[in-house]
């Protein structure tokens, strides 16, 4: 008891352990909405462009693969199923589980940044990278650079973000396993969990957005 008591004790600015969780829950929700307006404008800033270049960005999009994008989306997706499988065990005060749905979600979340860097590996020897050594044949290579643009800021940012919630899920499976959750005290793993679903999310967005944004109807 000597390990989980002091996570069920909420602390000393809280009336009780209940408002604690709500106020944990308000503060997620709250940042989630900067991050909103954050990838927000990025969003904007792409929907104007490819609205004023449409055929430079089709034809940018065709060059990013496909298969890899789809592949990691489909990882994403399963890796939230792991991730609510794991807010759900550290409520119904199930260790072992919440350890295994933990991993699993890290997991996931490696096999997508491993794709991602492949696939940034491919642009750099494509030379597909905005700067000096961007090379795109055709006439629309300035408008396809910014298409570029776009998709490593996007992407890189949406990256750091899963790195990010990574090192979250790190902490909490040390936590898990030194028995720190139990049916009265989880927050830290539902909290976590949205910021892991708002990633994913962010992503479901971005996968049309780039990839599908050449592909012919």
């Amino acid at each position: 008891m000597s390990e989980t008591a002091p996570s069920v004790a909420h602390q000393h600015q809280f009336d009780d352990a209940s408002q604690q969780r709500e106020a944990g829950h308000f503060g997620m929700w709250v940042f989630l909405c900067t991050e909103v307006l954050f990838f927000g404008g990025m969003f904007t800033g792409y929907t104007v462009y490819r609205s004023l270049y449409p055929a430079a960005f089709a034809g940018a999009s065709g060059h990013l693969n496909l298969l890899i994008g789809t592949v990691n989306t489909g990882v994403l997706i399963l890796s939230s199923l792991t991730m609510a499988l794991a807010v759900h065990a550290s409520q119904t005060g199930r260790k072992k589980t919440l350890m295994i749905c933990l991993v699993l979600t890290m997991l996931l979340g490696t096999v997508f940044l491993g794709l991602k860097g492949t696939e940034y590996a491919h642009k750099f020897e494509e030379h597909y990278v905005p700067g000096p050594s961007f090379h795109y044949q055709g006439p629309d290579a300035g408008h396809a650079e910014l298409f570029f643009s776009f998709y490593f800021a996007m992407t890189g940012m949406h990256a750091v973000h899963m790195i990010i919630g990574l090192g979250l899920l790190a902490v909490l499976l040390v936590m898990a396993k030194k028995g720190r959750f139990t049916e009265q005290y989880h927050n830290p793993v539902v909290v976590a969990g949205l910021y892991w679903h708002f990633v994913d999310i962010i992503w479901i967005f971005l996968y049309p957005l780039l990839y599908l944004a050449g592909v012919r109807r």
